[in-house]
């Protein structure tokens, strides 16, 4: 506990970090156990919210949920999802003599990084496991989804039976876990045929376990949907929280979920209704009321990068994570229908560890749905010209900046608009802290170290 309390210390003081790693890898080494010593003292029920895209929004809308409850609660909020993120969070929070006070009545809610599911679940011993979806991501670093699918069997059969699954029913994949897991499953999903589309994107689940091909009543994206095999006939569960009558603006999203009626928040786009429907599912396991909910979602705020509003000189900046191709062309689909004509558009590729250093999926995007809609475009990050060129292709206009560094796209965007005007920035993760990281140098968001 001191090691790790110093070094968290010391980390923050000298601006090297937030303190949100370090410290528990220290304390890791010292006690590989704890962990779980510190974890398992959470009373009120452990969480753990994994999937490819979602999961930092769907943990923050149900700690959100959970604080308008008056639940006390510890959250990884600022997204460091590995082991040694869950022991920071705990060594902070806890004293001197390994005890979290007021931990009997605490619920812990854990993001987890995919790779990371089968440790936590040795580790923290959860409650409530949610899945948000699976879709390909980072090959280099996960490998395809079948490998990724097969670190949460992996994590599942280490789970305690008496844990409850929280599965999203559109994504066979996901469904697919549910498979000889003899506990109890929550399913959430969304039954709006008007949010289908004719074509959906790349799909990244094809084939059920049995090998029969998906067929499918209505997709929403990519392989999500109302899914059936045409196999052995195994097809998408009835739900227990969904969502109906789904409108989408810009701002903002309203929906039906039974049981609650009309909710609203201030997150839009079909993929984050589908991660409040997560969220909502977690609530109703840990037995959280219907105000409390409500609440929950009415105050939600975008996680730094995913739907933040920036104000930069005048120009509204709005910042939407991209970092794989089925969440990349949900953001684009989102503009096609929200973002209006002659928009202005700014994209980030990186191709470092945490975005995935083959780059090769952006030609899975369909930047083709913005043609004729974006009047003025900048490239930018490490692979700018790829991203240019891709662009090019899509029969976007050419580019006003082709430019590697964050500062450069920043100058470019402020000479190629007005004050007044809207730029929709689409990074990927390490292109989107480095742009922060400027905006910050710049005044206009808080440092992530402050």
């Amino acid at each position: 506990m001191a090691a790790g309390k110093l070094t968290g210390a010391a980390t923050r003081a000298l601006r090297r970090g937030g303190g949100t790693a370090l410290p528990g890898l220290v304390a890791l080494r010292i006690d590989p156990g704890v962990v779980a010593a510190l974890g398992r003292q959470l009373g009120g029920g452990r969480v753990l919210v994994t999937g490819t895209n979602g999961k930092t929004t769907t943990s923050r809308l149900l700690a959100g949920m959970l604080g308008a409850a008056g639940r006390p609660y510890l959250h990884n909020r600022e997204g460091s999802n590995l082991v040694r993120g869950f022991a920071s969070l705990l060594v902070q929070r806890a004293d001197l003599r390994g005890r979290v006070p007021g931990g009997a009545e605490m619920v812990g809610v854990f993001e987890t990084d995919e790779a990371t599911f089968p440790a936590a679940v040795r580790g923290l011993d959860p409650d409530v496991m949610v899945v948000t979806n699976l879709f390909r991501d980072q090959l280099d670093r996960y490998g395809e989804v079948d490998a990724v699918a097969g670190l949460w069997r992996e994590g599942l059969a280490a789970a305690r039976r008496g844990a409850v699954l929280v599965l999203n029913a559109d994504d066979p994949s996901v469904a697919a876990l549910a498979e000889g897991w003899p506990g109890r499953v929550h399913w959430f999903g969304v039954d709006d045929p008007a949010v289908g589309r004719g074509a959906a994107g790349a799909a990244d689940a094809r084939w059920c376990t049995c090998g029969g091909e998906y067929v499918y009543e209505r997709r929403y994206f990519a392989h999500v949907g109302w899914w059936r095999c045409a196999g052995c006939g195994r097809g998408r569960p009835a739900t227990d929280t969904t969502a109906r009558a789904v409108q989408l603006q810009l701002g903002g999203a309203r929906w039906v979920v039974d049981g609650l009626g009309e909710v609203e928040m201030g997150l839009t786009g079909l993929y984050n209704v589908a991660n409040a429907l997560a969220a909502v599912g977690a609530a109703r396991v840990l037995g959280l009321g219907e105000a409390a909910v409500r609440e929950g979602l009415r105050g939600a705020s975008a996680a730094f990068g995913r739907q933040e509003v920036v104000m930069l000189e005048g120009r509204e900046l709005w910042l939407l994570l991209a970092k794989n191709p089925a969440g990349a062309n949900q953001v684009l689909l989102l503009l096609e229908q929200a973002g209006g004509p002659g928009m202005a558009v700014a994209g980030l590729l990186n191709d470092r560890f945490a975005d995935g250093q083959d780059v090769s999926w952006i030609w899975d995007v369909e930047y083709e749905l913005l043609a004729g809609r974006v009047a003025r475009c900048w490239a930018g990050g490490d692979r700018a010209e790829d991203l240019a060129l891709r662009l090019d292709y899509a029969g976007w206009p050419r580019p006003l900046a082709v430019a590697r560094d964050p500062a450069a796209v920043l100058e470019a965007v402020l000479a190629g608009t007005a004050p007044g005007e809207r730029v929709f920035v689409i990074p990927t993760y390490t292109a989107m802290l480095e742009l922060r990281a400027e905006l910050a140098r710049r005044g206009a968001v808080r440092s992530a170290l402050e």
